[in-house]
């Protein structure tokens, strides 16, 4: 089953634990689980990486302080 497809319409908790698990088979896994981590895995931390830049993206900018006038 390819789940990269599948990966923009994840959750975001769903797709942090599909990646821990990823990770996690890469390490310690069968040799069929331990290839399906491994490539699936960039794809997994691309759209991590594209939703934090896109949230960065939407913030708004931070507001700048202001300094107090000497008195």
């Amino acid at each position: 089953m390819d789940m990269v497809p599948k990966l923009p319409a994840m959750a975001e908790d769903a797709l942090a634990t599909l990646g821990a698990n990823a990770e996690r088979l890469v390490q310690s896994g069968t040799p069929k689980q331990r290839l399906a981590a491994t490539a699936l895995l960039p794809a997994i931390q691309a759209e991590i990486a594209s939703r934090q830049a896109k949230k960065l993206a939407e913030a708004p900018p931070p507001r700048a302080r202001r300094k107090k006038a000497a008195e």
